[in-house]
């Protein structure tokens, strides 16, 4: 049974979920949320500079739910600018290119990153390779042997997927989402005590409904 489904129109949220996509340049962080937001891919893409911003809505279980995809920039000169954005991350994607080893070993320097603003104990982690259709059987049994062995090691969920076809990509977020909306809910029945489930997923007024931010998000 499908828990969750794409929703481009709502007036109403339940929750906003935040997602930070982190990993090297040209590893298709950017094509990879444009593949699921917006159906298409862009070869011709330009880099991001310094960190990007997309909204997209669910529904969960029936109930309204946002994911802010943050997609945050690879270039090293960006770093700075793009870390003041990982605060505060419910879920971390951390991507690499799955023709280039390389983008692989760099996964755990940017999860580290990105934990040092967040709770390791409450993000969500997925580990993410990219360009699936570039590479061979033989290469990418090896490059996933090796992804595989880091996800367990990080605890964190591995899928192989193609920007460019689409493959995985739409599984891979309706996961993020339902996932990420079950831990908003378990961790607000935490902090609401003896509330019950059914006080917390309520559907807000429009006046209490959150605001989307600017697409773009401004360099400092």
């Amino acid at each position: 049974m499908q828990l969750c489904t794409p929703k481009k129109a709502s007036t109403h949220s339940f929750n906003i979920g935040k997602v930070i996509v982190v990993g090297d340049v040209s590893v298709g962080k950017t094509c990879l949320i444009s593949r699921f937001c917006k159906g298409a891919f862009d070869k011709n893409y330009k880099a991001t500079i310094g960190v990007d911003f997309e909204m997209e809505r669910f529904e969960v279980l029936g109930v309204p739910f946002s994911l802010q995809l943050w997609d945050t920039a690879g270039q090293e000169r960006f770093k700075c600018i793009a870390s003041t954005y990982y605060r505060g991350a419910q879920a971390i994607i951390v991507v690499f290119d799955l023709s280039s080893l390389n983008s692989l070993d760099h996964a755990r320097e940017w999860l580290e990153d990105a934990m040092k603003e967040n709770d390791p104990s409450s993000v969500l982690l997925f580990l993410v390779g990219t360009k699936k259709d570039l590479s061979s059987p033989d290469q990418l049994a090896e490059v996933e042997q090796e992804a595989i062995r880091l996800s367990e090691a990080i605890k964190a969920e591995y899928w192989a997927v193609s920007a460019k076809s689409g493959d995985g990509v739409r599984d891979l977020f309706l996961r993020v989402a339902s996932l990420t909306f079950e831990a908003n809910v378990l961790a607000e029945l935490e902090k609401s005590g003896s509330r019950h489930g059914k006080d917390i997923i309520r559907i807000t007024d429009s006046s209490e409904a959150h605001q989307k931010p600017n697409k773009k998000a401004n360099c400092c």
